[in-house]
Formats: structure tokens, sequence, C-alpha cells
């Protein structure tokens, strides 16, 4: 297994290592309940590292991520980042990913750990005019601090006013514990928080400097599970789970991150085709109605009827209930609509209600 710069960090705090699409990473250090509360109502500190990085420059960088992505990154400006799914002709989601402009002629994008090679290759292919690209994921660590306390905290660390840094905007060049740095307001656990981009080399020194900085506030180191808890309750959509090469991003509800009204993009007319006809399927959340915790890939079923399918399912720590995602035909996706989900062979009664599951009115600038 791939390590990050953390590994041993995390071994010497006791964290349960698995096998994450091939990266060595802790699931919990206390536990997943106690991390995930600890995010919620203080801070969590998150080890990153794994997801690519990828580098696209030139006269014509722009360009070529207006033809391979579906959002319009032509609107932003530099120091602002924009999450986008990237697509195949067929409208099945590649991967997605968040874009940051570093400058008028240069982008980083941040794609799943996972998808790093195949992402680059696809990229690599479609790139046309003057355009430099290179996967640069060995040169970076990510740290994320997320929760109501992570201002706080990493403001102890650095001279720069955070405050002033608006939801998915960055500053560059940070002097953050000492070390040059990009600092991004966004995150991935439905509360407010930042994500660094820092030299690999530097990292266990700033995971260090930051468990100090907030301690008194209670602030926990954070793996995997409570990320992956906070993110559904958030119903942020997780890669091979909400989102697939057999998903689109409209499927997903997805669509305010597609600008059909924007000059050619592939999968643009697939997608076209699927909006004007509407989705035969929807994502949607359910609360289990019988004991059963909801798990990915288990059949929904309307009767005899397979009707969809769980993306993902597990008990809500903040909501305190067994919920679940799940891809369902679009005649079954109203709310309140009763249906059943088989876990291990037993219908399981659930019903279908709204997403997000958990909305967090947080007080940041937008």
């Amino acid at each position: 297994m791939k390590q990050t710069p953390l590994y041993e960090r995390h071994v010497a705090l006791g964290g349960k290592i698995v096998d994450f699409g091939g990266w060595a990473l802790p699931i919990q250090y206390q536990g997943i309940i106690e991390e995930h509360e600890a995010v919620r109502g203080a801070a969590g500190l998150f080890d990153v590292s794994h997801m690519g990085e990828l580098l696209l420059q030139g006269p014509d960088a722009l360009d070529n991520l207006q033809h391979l992505l579906t959002n319009d990154v032509g609107r932003t400006v530099i120091d602002q980042a924009v999450y986008s799914p990237m697509c195949a002709e067929d409208g099945g989601v590649i991967d997605d990913l968040l874009v940051y402009r570093l400058s008028g002629q240069t982008w980083l994008l941040v794609v799943n750990a996972a998808n790093t090679e195949q992402d680059a290759a696809w990229i690599a292919a479609h790139l046309t005019g003057d355009a430099q690209f290179a996967d640069v994921s060995a040169e970076y660590a990510q740290l994320a601090v997320q929760g109501p306390r992570a201002e706080r905290i990493l403001q102890r660390l650095t001279d720069e006013d955070l405050s002033g840094i608006r939801f998915y905007h960055f500053r560059q060049h940070v002097c953050c514990a000492g070390q040059d740095m990009l600092i991004s307001r966004t995150g991935y656990t439905g509360e407010d928080g930042f994500e660094l981009y820092l030299p690999a080399a530097e990292a266990p020194r700033i995971w260090e400097r930051l468990l100090e900085a907030g301690r008194a506030d209670g602030l926990l180191p954070a793996g995997l599970g409570a990320r992956d808890t906070l993110r559904f309750e958030a119903a942020l959509p997780l890669y091979g789970h909400e989102l697939a090469r057999d998903i689109s991003p409209l499927e997903a509800g997805l669509g305010r991150f597609v600008k059909l009204d924007k000059p050619d993009f592939i999968g643009r007319e697939a997608l076209l085709r699927q909006r004007e006809s509407g989705p035969t399927r929807k994502l949607v959340g359910l609360e289990m109605i019988g004991r059963g915790v909801a798990r990915g890939h288990y059949e929904v079923r309307q009767g005899e009827r397979a009707v969809g399918f769980v993306t993902s399912g597990s008990f809500a720590p903040t909501i305190r209930k067994n919920l679940a995602m799940a891809l369902l035909a679009a005649d079954q996706a109203a709310d309140g609509t009763e249906l059943d989900v088989v876990i291990r062979d037993k219908s399981v009664k659930a019903r279908v209600i709204g997403l997000p599951f958990y909305n967090k009115k947080y007080a940041i600038k937008h």
C-alpha cells in the first residue's frame, strides 16, 4: 500500500490503518462517532494527502478545461475554486474534481485518489492547442481542518486574515506555522473549514503544529470513517457510489454543476437529451423504518419490482437514525414513498426523504 507523508504519525496516534484504494490510511483513532461529533461541535484534522493534484497551464488551458468539464470555469477569478464533474460522451462521470485558478493561465485540479492515473490519461488524451499538463501529486500533502472552530484554530498559526477568505476561495503563499502554503475555504464535511496544500516533506511538522494549536478547542485527528459519515449526512457525493461511469451528474442531483448553455463540452449532447426527456433515475434519501443499516449496492424494491439500489448507507450520528442515499427509478422517488431495502435476503421497510440529511447554516461569507 502507498503511504502518505503522515503514515508514521497515524500509527503513533493509534490509528487503525486500512487499505483505502491502495493507500494505507487511518479509518479511526478514538472512534468514528467521537471524531464525527468533534467535527460537528468543534474541529477535526484530516490527512487527505492521498488525493491527486494535476497541473494544467498555458494559453489554451482554459479552453481545454471548458471542453473537459461540465461546469463553467471561465467565470472564475484568480484565487477561486470550482467544483465540477468530468464526463464521458455518454454523460457518465469519469470523476468529480475541484479546480483552483492559480493565475490567468494556471490551474490546479484536485482529483479522487483512486482515479488520479485514469484522470491524467483522460485529460492528456483530450488536450489541444498550447497547454502543458503534469501530475504533481507527489509534491503535495493536503490537510483538512474542519468544524465550527476551524478558523479560530488555524488563525493562531498565521497572520493572514482567514475571515476574509470566502467559501470556495483561497489564498496562495500564506505563511502558516512558518510554512508557505495554499489555504482554501473548502471541505467535505458539511461544516466550515479549510484545506491546506503544502510540500509533502513538511506535512508531519504542520500536522503536529495544528494538533497543538487546536488542543484547547477540542480538535481531534479524524479518520476515513468520520470523513465518510460527515459527507454522507451532508449528502456530498462519493465517486464510485453516488457518481460513477454509469451514473450521470443529472441523475445524481448535480444539475447546478452542469452548464448546458456554455459551448460544447464532452458529454453535453447526452446530458442535454437527458435533461429534455427527464432523467429516468433520481438520487434520493431513505430513512429506515425497519431495523437494519442499508449499505452500498443493496437492492431497493417496490413489491417484487427492483426499482434501484443504495449508493451509501450508514447510521447518521448527528441525526441518530439509520439513513441511506439511493438511486431510484424516477417514478418511485417522491418523498414519502415506502419501499423495501433487501438486507441479507430480508426486505426491510424504508421511506423516501429529501436530501441533504444535514445542512449547517454556518456564518461565513459566501
